[in-house]
């Protein structure tokens, strides 16, 4: 019969694993971190460790203390180390923990991790140092996951969002507002037991006060999800115009490398590239494509078909025109691409090839017709082959993301499970407000508040399935 994650967890522990992995990169380095969690994981490591000071005995020692000396097979030393000693409760895993630092030659780190093994204690498997903190109350899922995406973090933004939740700033938000409801739906509930006699334990007033509360923050971590996934993945910026625009010539400025082929013949770029820059602290994810005109060349058209998904699928639009292109070319190219936006995307307009511009051409995109035209204030003139102004083009792009909300440490949902769990409590939490509007009987109100309860505590781990943790888990490095 096939065990449950939690049956499985549950042996794993009650028979007191001391599990064991390298928590550090693999391949060679200057050091290496071996990582052992368990009640026996200070035995089974001073069965191996000679202390540089004779008779000083591992399991004597305070907690959070290091030690010095060498681990040795029989009488054979294996390397000199460091060893750190983290004594229940207060450890990462609840557990008692140690970590030997040792050089980081990988044939160092297979024996040392060997010699664990033969004296009692077993592989780590993926994610279960994470999987032990949470199961032993060190943390919850939400916090869980925001280790992984602390260690997977790719910008500044993205390691102070992750470091944020692992604190538990989102998980604290998510319980005040249960602890709110929960209150509320004992006093309904509490009303269904005595309907009878019609009374009303639940003021209808102060639970519309708080239904009304709860919506807005719900609604606010739904919308701020948008932020998350791009600070999370790296905000996707299609780079778009006519040909020979200068659209590969700005990539290649953007990344200092010559990662597109650049050449005056019209239609060179064919296909999308991509790349991540970073710009202060923030992954902008910018797509070269195919420059829009009319052809008759097959490929070309297949090139251009994928400018217009790209488009649809950026977050922010660059849209390059040439500085010297007619009024009627410039007003087409606007239209075209302001009508495959939607509302939730911001456009740019960068006039490039200032360097060869006509006299007094510049002065026209000064005027208030053409920022009508394009919908934005942001009008940025450059010259990429010259690296002219590119600075002002950095700055419109981090004007485009709310970094005072990252500043400002607020929560920032990053994760689709989390984010799909709020729109789900978001959906309960309207009916709520509008039952309570239309007067709806009290059972009614308490099962889609009890709805509300449930997705909230999906994203917790109070409420979970073997699916949700097995996928979570299973998905995080070994040592972690």
């Amino acid at each position: 019969m096939r065990q449950s994650w939690f049956e499985k967890t549950e042996k794993m522990l009650s028979e007191k694993d001391t599990i064991c992995a390298i928590s550090t990169a693999q391949g060679m380095g200057a050091i290496a971190v071996i990582r052992l969690s368990g009640n026996q994981s200070i035995a089974v490591c001073e069965q191996l460790f000679k202390p540089a000071k004779a008779g000083k005995k591992l399991s004597e020692q305070k907690a959070n203390t290091i030690h010095f000396g060498s681990i040795t097979d029989g009488d054979k030393d294996i390397d000199e180390v460091l060893v750190s000693v983290f004594k229940a409760p207060h450890s990462f895993t609840g557990e008692d923990i140690i970590e030997i630092a040792c050089h980081g030659a990988p044939y160092i780190q297979q024996q040392i991790l060997q010699l664990l093994t033969r004296h009692g204690a077993r592989l780590a498997t993926a994610g279960e140092f994470t999987q032990r903190a949470f199961i032993n109350g060190k943390m919850d899922l939400s916090q869980a996951e925001a280790v992984a995406d602390l260690i997977a973090s790719r910008s500044e933004a993205a390691r102070r969002v992750a470091l944020q939740q692992m604190r538990g700033g989102f998980s604290s938000e998510l319980i005040n507002l249960r602890m709110h409801l929960l209150n509320f739906i004992s006093l309904i509930e509490l009303e269904l037991d005595f309907s009878e006699e019609d009374v009303e334990f639940a003021n209808r007033s102060e639970l519309t006060k708080l239904v009304n509360e709860i919506e807005a923050v719900l609604k606010k971590l739904v919308n701020s999800f948008s932020l998350g996934n791009a600070i999370k993945n790296g905000i996707p910026v299609a780079i778009v115009g006519h040909t020979n625009a200068g659209k590969s010539t700005l990539l290649n400025t953007l990344l200092q490398e010559e990662r597109a082929i650049v050449s005056d013949i019209h239609g060179t770029t064919r296909d999308v590239i991509e790349d991540t820059i970073n710009i202060e602290g923030i992954s902008f994810r910018f797509i070269d494509t195919a420059g829009i005109r009319a052809t008759i060349d097959e490929i070309e058209n297949l090139g251009i078909e994928r400018t217009y998904d790209k488009i649809t699928k950026a977050t922010i639009i660059l849209l390059m025109l040439d500085v010297n292109d007619p009024d009627e070319k410039i007003h087409d190219a606007i239209t075209d691409v302001k009508q495959r936006m939607d509302e939730h995307q911001q456009l740019i307009v960068v006039i490039n090839k200032t360097d060869l511009a006509n006299e007094g051409v510049q002065e026209r995109f000064q005027k208030s017709s053409f920022k009508e035209l394009s919908g934005t204030d942001a009008i940025v003139p450059i010259s990429a082959k010259q690296q002219l102004n590119i600075d002002a083009l950095t700055a419109a792009l981090l004007k485009t993301v709310n970094l005072s909300a990252i500043d400002n440490d607020e929560v920032i949902v990053t994760n689709v499970r989390h984010y799909e769990a709020l729109q789900k409590s978001h959906e309960a939490i309207l009916r709520v407000v509008d039952g309570l509007q239309t007067g709806i009987s009290g059972d009614f109100l308490a099962q889609d508040i009890r709805e509300v309860l449930h997705f909230l505590g999906e994203i917790t781990g109070q409420i979970n399935t073997d699916e949700v943790l097995g996928n979570i888990f299973k998905n995080f490095c070994i040592g972690k």
